[in-house]
């Protein structure tokens, strides 16, 4: 709610709304086909389970939940192929938006360093009082240099350390998608090559600092995030779009979903694109695992794609920060005010949003891995849900369903939602019947 009132107390000091920093460079070859993709990220891919975590936005709080997470799967060890193996080393992919995209991109990053210094870093920073700071001094009200770019000036110096998605090509790490939204045409934006292809862009030299900015931009409050959409790349591009469109010709989610990529290829009239909150076209970051393989033709053309055998198991799980407080408005009759009435209207949508999501993915892994199977070996599926719900305490649920979707978090707070989200991994009878399954090793 705080949020939402800063958010309208900003918009009318912005008097005059500066242009955005375009830092994305033109398409060179064979620099694009180096591209942190499917294509040429090294994965781990070669076990028999193929697992996928998904981050979802929730500020510091869906930032320290995911952190947690990550560290029960370091801690749960499993035997792989006949060896014993961490769990969190067999993740091939974590999806994420907003707050869950700082603790996805410091991994994709930097690996097992961040069980060492994020926490420090950026969980139990005051990242917002430092932006507020400069967000209320009358001085920067109307810098040409605008609030987003105080944003990512402070991720780069805090936390990324200007880090591009060069570095992020590690050997032995995930495929990290950070999800942003395209605030002119709707359409969800993953910062990977493939997608900055249809930009005729490089995505190598681009600032992680700043994919993460775009991915948690609240509109109003910041400004979006601005890439130049280059032309003279030629339509192979998008061609792929084409055949996409006519796959998905019975499916109107999807097919709308190609109509608003395909708006990249209309250079003059798009020259420009503009990027903000992921949250607002897929908050729990499942759309973008489940747009990535339909769009592409299905779970056997996109694993064909990125030279990856099927595996036996796959593994979906979850991350859902999002809380359900109760209204005050209710205790009278009194009028709602207008922060409260944006709130609440905000709140239905995101969960009736994020409900459609998760039945869809709920519907979609078992079809993925029915397509995967064949007479000889049945692949199995898992979609694990991870959420505030599932805690059974009273005390404890109203606890993290009162902590705000905001950047600076108490150390009780951080403290109480690192275990929890050690502890909904830990309790989760479909994660338990997946260690069952697998063969799980001694703990460390």
């Amino acid at each position: 709610m705080k949020l939402i009132g800063l958010c309208l107390l900003l918009s009318l000091l912005s008097g005059c709304a500066p242009y955005g920093v375009v830092d994305n460079e033109p398409e060179s070859e064979p620099a694009s086909k180096q591209g942190y993709s499917f294509e040429t990220v090294a994965r781990r891919g070669a076990g028999d389970m193929s697992l996928m975590l998904a981050f979802s936005g929730g500020g510091t709080r869906a930032a320290a939940l995911a952190y947690g997470v990550m560290l029960e799967l370091r801690d749960t060890m499993v035997v792989i192929d006949g060896q014993q193996r961490r769990l969190l080393d067999e993740v091939d992919l974590i999806s994420s938006v907003s707050g869950g995209s700082f603790t996805s991109a410091y991994y994709g990053l930097f690996g097992d360093r961040i069980f060492e210094d994020f926490e420090e870093v950026f969980l139990r920073r005051n990242v917002q009082g430092t932006l507020l700071r400069a967000l209320f001094n009358p001085l920067r009200w109307f810098s040409s240099a605008g609030r987003t770019e105080m944003a990512v000036d402070l991720y780069e110096k805090t936390v990324f350390h200007n880090k591009t998605f060069a570095d992020m090509q590690r050997q032995d790490g995930p495929m990290i998608l950070i999800n942003a939204s395209d605030l002119g045409y709707g359409v969800r934006f993953s910062f990977i090559q493939e997608y900055f292809n249809l930009l005729c862009s490089d995505i190598n030299s681009y600032p992680v600092a700043r994919a993460v900015t775009a991915s948690s931009a609240v509109p109003i409050l910041f400004h979006p995030v601005v890439l130049r959409n280059y032309a003279g790349c030629g339509q192979s591009e998008l061609a792929w779009l084409e055949s996409a469109r006519k796959r998905v010709i019975d499916n109107a989610e999807l097919t709308q979903v190609v109509e608003g990529l395909e708006t990249y290829g209309k250079k003059e009239q798009r020259p420009y694109a503009h990027f903000v909150d992921g949250g607002i076209t897929d908050n729990l970051g499942l759309r973008a695992i489940y747009e990535i393989v339909e769009v592409s033709g299905g779970i056997q053309t996109f694993l064909k794609s990125v030279d990856r055998r099927p595996p036996g198991r796959l593994v979906v799980i979850s991350v859902n920060a999002s809380t359900n407080p109760k209204p005050e408005m209710d205790k009278s009759n009194k009028q709602p005010s207008l922060e409260e009435s944006i709130g609440a209207v905000s709140s239905a949508q995101l969960h009736r949003y994020n409900a459609a999501t998760l039945e869809l993915m709920d519907e979609t892994l078992p079809r993925w891995a029915e397509d995967l199977s064949t007479p000889g070996r049945q692949v199995q599926s898992h979609f694990i849900q991870l959420g505030f719900n599932d805690i059974d305490r009273p005390d404890l649920l109203q606890f993290f369903n009162l902590i705000p979707t905001s950047f600076d978090l108490s150390d009780e707070q951080v403290d109480k939602l690192i275990e929890a989200g050690r502890e909904l991994i830990r309790s989760n009878p479909d994660f338990q019947s997946l260690l069952a399954e697998q063969g799980r090793a001694s703990a460390r």
